[in-house]
């Protein structure tokens, strides 16, 4: 499941992609082993899910021997790269759970070259809005949301560090009602029939992505679209 899309990163064989906060490593596969840039780089502080990340790499190997793709554990508010190091930086849903996450920003902007996409995505306010009154365990757990971000001051923060915002769209939007039903039931678990049945139904979807739900996802996302997602390109001055 991607929130941002390759066809929307510019990517070319000779670019290095940097994957910030990869959680599971669902960006970092997708460019790994369907864009044409030959080098990805993923990090996370969760070591279990680098090496869930780790493992998911190793179930379909790569056949071009040019592509790498290096997964390990590091801090995004301290990465050990260069400056200028990638040209193209994803980092999806991963601010809200960050309590300085101007530096991680700043970091992002910093491994950046001059020229390079940063691409973002962060939960929409109005239906994250929703999810925290269902549910105030939903966003207490450890690791958990501990912000709210309003889309255009966020877009507006990141053009001030010297970036360009060239496309935004939503996503996810079919998502929403499940993160709905599981807050409202957040007591009774994953399992609690509606919440596993709707889980079911997003895990069909994913699969079979039959028209019907592909038009719906594409209709709401502009106004419900779980994520909000933005591009950018770094001033290359």
């Amino acid at each position: 499941m991607q929130t941002i899309l390759l066809e929307n990163l510019r990517l070319q064989p000779h670019h290095r992609i940097l994957d910030l906060g990869c959680g599971e490593g669902r960006h970092a596969l997708a460019a790994y082993w369907f864009g044409p840039a030959h080098h990805v780089v993923a990090v996370d502080l969760s070591k279990s899910d680098v090496e869930t990340a780790r493992r998911r790499r190793r179930d379909f190997p790569q056949r071009d021997p040019q592509k790498y793709c290096h997964i390990f554990v590091a801090d995004g508010l301290q990465l050990p790269f260069a400056d200028g190091s990638f040209d193209v930086v994803i980092c999806s849903e991963v601010l809200e759970h960050i309590p300085n996450y101007q530096r991680m920003l700043a970091e992002a902007k910093r491994v950046l070259a001059p020229g390079g996409i940063l691409a973002i995505s962060v939960p929409r306010a109005w239906p994250e809005r929703i999810c925290w009154w269902l549910s105030s365990a939903y966003h207490q757990v450890e690791g958990g949301h501990i912000r709210i971000f309003h889309a255009d001051a966020l877009c507006t923060d990141i053009e001030h560090l010297g970036f360009r915002n060239i496309l935004q769209h939503g996503a996810h939007a079919l998502h929403v009602p499940y993160w709905w039903l599981r807050c409202l039931f957040w007591s009774k678990g994953a399992d609690f029939a509606p919440v596993r049945w709707y889980h079911r139904l997003l895990v069909w979807d994913l699969m079979s992505r039959p028209r019907l739900t592909r038009f719906l996802d594409a209709l709401l996302n502009p106004l419900m679209g779980k994520s909000v997602v933005f591009y950018f390109i770094k001033d290359p001055t």
